[in-house]
């Protein structure tokens, strides 16, 4: 007799899959809580920042500039003020709305501005060295030795600041801190044998600068961004404080809170809810910032 069992072969084992370290990382912020709870928050906020308009003229039905004498510091939750409203009577959430688009706006398209300037001029120094990155050190130094605040403030003994011209002159003078960060990576990739290659095979500077350079800083940028956006938002606020800011009726959170600073015994509501969005915020930027920054850590890869 012979045997009839049939041989059962053992199931293939399951071959090993190769990870990006952008597809690591992008795994690595999805289970991070915390950064995935900031990023929401921003991410909300900003929806409705850019729906602001819509939301008071439509939804709420409310001039966020439209005074109305008697229901001055009405405290929230009365007469249909879900907030409250100010020293004049406008409605203090439909102006907390427009200020939120424009004190991120400042935040973002400023440290945008900012981070391309840095970015550029980071590589070009980084990778040419020489003429080139002595004069761009030369200038950088200049900037560096008069403090930023004291700096925006002369500018603005001179120009009237609204929200353009604010991210214009933050980009034109906040690269500095990207500049440095950038020439140091660039510094450190230029030497590298991709690099190198890409030189032998005649590749032209600015191909190597952009197609192979730029893609290895992405994760230093993205962590630039979220700090300065975060950096910006405290710097206008405290322009505001100093009277030098964006200056009324545009609501920014910097200049509400200011303003309701002498009004904190008839309304403190003014003072809790711009400040409560200015904390929050700026919290939640640096919580995405450092969570991205571990996530690109190989170091810290799992």
């Amino acid at each position: 007799m012979t045997n009839t069992d049939i041989a059962k072969l053992k199931p293939k084992e399951k071959a090993l899959v190769s990870q990006s370290l952008t597809r690591k990382a992008l795994l690595s912020i999805w289970r991070d809580k915390l950064t995935l709870v900031a990023l929401s928050f921003i991410l909300l906020l900003t929806a409705i920042a850019v729906m602001a308009p819509f939301i008071t003229d439509v939804i709420m039905r409310v001039d966020p500039n439209e005074p109305n004498t008697a229901d001055i510091f009405t405290p929230p939750l009365t007469k249909g003020y879900i907030l409250g409203a100010d020293d004049i009577g406008r409605d203090h959430l439909a102006r907390l709305l427009h200020a939120s688009g424009v004190s991120m706006g400042i935040g973002f398209f400023g440290a945008l501005f900012s981070l391309i300037n840095g970015l550029v001029l980071g590589m070009i120094s980084g990778y040419f060295g020489r003429i080139a990155d002595d004069l761009l050190n030369w200038i950088v130094t200049t900037l560096v030795s008069i403090p930023g605040l004291f700096l925006l403030i002369l500018i603005a003994s001179v120009l009237s600041f609204n929200a353009q011209s604010l991210i214009i002159t933050v980009g034109l003078i906040g690269w500095t801190g990207t500049y440095r960060l950038i020439r140091g990576q660039t510094f450190s990739i230029r030497s590298t044998d991709y690099v190198l290659a890409a030189k032998a095979l005649g590749a032209s500077p600015w191909r190597i600068i952009f197609q192979h350079i730029l893609p290895n800083l992405i994760s230093v940028t993205v962590v630039s961004l979220a700090l300065d956006i975060a950096g910006l938002i405290l710097a206008e606020s405290a322009l505001s404080y100093l009277g030098l800011g964006v200056q009324p009726p545009q609501a920014t959170w910097g200049n509400m809170l200011t303003k309701s600073f002498q009004y904190f015994r008839h309304g403190p509501h003014l003072i809790i809810f711009p400040i409560l969005l200015i904390s929050v915020t700026v919290l939640c930027f640096y919580i995405i910032g450092d969570g991205i920054r571990d996530a690109f850590d190989p170091t810290l890869q799992r």
